[in-house]
């Protein structure tokens, strides 16, 4: 009797971005390789990609050639962009082996879903795409007429139309499925939910110390400024490390808040600012119940410069901020070192959640996070993190946060509701969510 020829693990994932700030789909790739696929995987190279993607023997990642700054006007600078990335990608896809389907990450869809949809009709190759937003909503941000601009409008049809010719759809949100599939005409589409990967969980105060020790050869605000103790090894802002090895906080400690932010205008830092100011002047009136306030704001994008020179001018005395870019292997151990998450990413079709969310409950973190149409998929306020619509109600989240820290009694039972809830979210991670949802569809591809 014939052996039946094993069939063809070969996948193809296609980010028209930076590798590296795109984590869902290096999650994707990671997963295809733990199901022994072989996987090509085609975008840019700003930022170091995980380590298990570039040095597995069986991850070809495929660097596309930047787009060169030209003199255009916005709407000509667009259209060469389109232009560039089209050939690029096209090359890309003609240099690798053919794989039984392509993954797409949306947006860009432009002109990402035209470029595969075109390979994939020529070469007999399943796609898939992965909807975390709409490009068109996404490129309304920076036109004066919005989503009402004759570009955006052409963008948005070539978007559905492209988008439909997929053979399947994977996407972030109920919400969003709904949309694609009543509005769009779109389908079969699987709500495949962030979850964090197994490297965001809860540390022991050890690893937070070793943590601090480290920023602290960078940032000032993490070295101890007081005389060491007889007893003390090693000290640092926060924590101090005893001759018997133990590592405990330091008496009056300062508290940690952290936000991961792309810097870009659907994140209004501005709110955060805002905020911070209302705790200064609330600390420095009450100094004896609010502590000082660290905030560690990672992340880089196209607003940071403006934001960090806005920081510099401030002179507060009971909140200070730094904002580090983070190794990657570092930003998990920052984020469950921290007492409290803020995300002020808003959406631009209001169908998609803040990732930075999922990795701050994953780590262990509670949130306050900026409240739009579907973050109820993701947040539930008094459940599970704190909402806020603006500067005022995001203060006064932080005021009954950290009030007579780090022992309030009054928030007590809100902290332990809220641990509870991030516990449950915990126990499915991308993994085994991937195992179910993803696994089987891609398989039949094969």
């Amino acid at each position: 009797m014939t052996e039946v020829p094993p069939k063809k693990r070969n996948a193809c994932v296609i980010v028209l971005g930076d590798i590296g700030r795109s984590p869902r789909m290096q999650y994707h790739a990671q997963s295809l390789l733990e199901e022994n696929y072989h996987v090509d995987m085609i975008g840019y190279l700003e930022t170091r990609p995980l380590e298990e993607l570039t040095q597995h023997p069986r991850c070809r990642i495929h660097e596309l050639t930047a787009v060169p700054v030209t003199n255009l006007t916005p709407k000509l600078r667009l259209l060469f962009k389109a232009f560039w990335q089209t050939l690029s990608l096209l090359m890309a896809l003609i240099s690798i082996g053919r794989p039984s389907f392509l993954l797409v990450q949306n947006p860009p869809g432009i002109p990402t879903l035209i470029v595969c949809y075109l390979y994939c009709a020529v070469t007999r190759t399943k796609l898939a795409i992965d909807w975390h937003n709409y490009t068109y909503t996404v490129l309304a941000l920076g036109m004066s007429k919005g989503e009402q601009s004759p570009l955006i409008r052409l963008v948005r049809r070539l978007e559905r139309y492209f988008g439909s010719k997929a053979h399947t759809h994977f996407c972030v949100t109920r919400a969003m499925q709904e949309d694609l599939q009543q509005n769009w005409g779109i389908g079969p589409v699987k709500v495949l939910y962030d979850r964090a990967p197994a490297q965001f969980h809860p540390i022991d105060l050890t690893h937070k110390h070793e943590l601090y020790l480290k920023l602290a050869k960078d940032y000032p605000q993490f070295q101890a400024k007081d005389a060491e103790q007889f007893d003390v090894l090693e000290a640092t802002a926060l924590t101090q490390k005893l001759a018997s090895g133990i590592v405990q906080y330091r008496p009056q400690r300062q508290a940690v808040l952290v936000s991961s932010t792309s810097w870009t205008p659907d994140e209004d830092f501005g709110i955060l600012l805002k905020a911070l100011q209302a705790y200064e002047e609330t600390a420095q009136a009450e100094p004896l119940i609010y502590p000082s306030l660290l905030c560690i704001i990672t992340g880089k994008g196209p607003q940071k410069e403006h934001y960090v020179a806005e920081i510099e001018k401030l002179q507060w005395q009971k909140v200070s901020v730094i904002t580090p870019w983070l190794e990657i292997e570092d930003y998990p151990t920052v984020l469950a070192s921290a007492d409290l998450g803020v995300c002020l990413h808003w959406s631009t079709s209001g169908l998609d959640l803040p990732m930075k969310v999922v990795d701050m409950f994953g780590s262990g973190l509670p949130v306050c996070a900026y409240d739009f149409k579907c973050l109820d998929e993701l947040v539930k306020h008094g459940e599970n993190g704190f909402v806020f619509g603006d500067h005022v109600q995001l203060a006064e989240q932080l005021r009954l946060w950290f009030e007579n820290f780090p022992k309030n009694p009054s928030i007590l039972e809100t902290r332990a509701g809220f641990q509870r809830k991030i516990h449950e979210f915990q126990e499915l991670r991308w993994r085994e969510s991937w195992l179910q949802i993803a696994a089987p569809v891609l398989e039949a591809f094969l």
